[in-house]
């Protein structure tokens, strides 16, 4: 069956789609999969793969456990873009979810990254409007020094990671807090490796193509009723229902 006007659209602009799970979400890895699928995708896709995410046993000077297992997933899935000499690369938080109109939106999309040099690309614009440059064809071009947060939807190029990996290793291996940069979440870390790398090209999609959805964070401390038996579940399905 040939792949859908989305999926071709995802496909050629960042050949491989990797999406950060844990093996114990398996909650996350079902909304995963039924997002891709209205892309036409799925988790068994030859262009998708599931690369396991890190949980680290100590914080190691980073803000929680969680974020130290975000910013050493994230920094491994550059790392399997170096190793595996992929071009580029779509890196998906297993929260991700399409905005409303998004999959229509795909195939434009892709024909106004064909005909932009590009390095690293988010799914949303921020939560600054404000600040931003003005959008052509729905892509808005970051200043160095203007950070956003949230990694759900990340498009990587091989000169991206490159320039990261090292950077991401250099913050890691510093004490908190340092003025040169030091363990910190991930989004906050690609913000000061921009600053420090104007010359990295930074787009953002506006309006936004992703969001997050709701569910237990694997990042900040879980919540009373997500630690008690039975209630986990019933927390979920409710998630789900929003």
């Amino acid at each position: 069956m040939p792949d859908t006007p989305a999926a071709q659209a995802l496909i050629e602009t960042f050949g491989r789609i990797v999406v950060i799970n844990l093996p114990d979400r398996a909650d996350r890895r079902r909304g995963i999969d039924a997002e891709l699928r209205k892309a036409g995708l799925s988790l068994d896709h030859t262009a998708v793969e599931l690369f396991t995410a890190v949980r680290p046993d100590t914080a190691a000077g980073f803000p929680s456990i969680g974020a130290h297992g975000a910013f050493r997933s994230h920094r491994g899935v550059m790392a399997r873009l170096l190793d595996q000499g992929w071009s580029r690369a779509l890196v998906l938080e297993d929260d991700m979810a399409f905005a409303p109109g998004a999959i229509a939106r795909l195939p434009a999309l892709a024909a106004a990254l064909a005909v932009r040099d590009w390095d690293m690309l988010y799914g949303h614009p921020g939560d600054r409007p404000d600040a931003l440059p003005p959008a052509e064809a729905g892509l808005v071009p970051l200043p160095a020094d203007l950070g956003l947060i949230q990694l759900h939807f990340l498009g990587l190029t091989r000169r991206a990671a490159e320039i990261a990996v090292p950077a991401l290793d250099a913050m890691a291996a510093r004490p908190p807090g340092s003025a040169d940069g030091g363990p910190m979440h991930v989004d906050g870390a690609l913000n000061w490796v921009r600053q420090s790398n104007p010359a990295l090209r930074a787009l953002a999609v506006q309006p936004a193509l992703a969001l997050q959805r709701s569910s237990r964070s694997d990042i900040a401390a879980p919540r009373w009723f997500d630690r008690t038996p039975g209630l986990r579940q019933l927390a979920t399905m409710l998630r789900g229902l929003r």
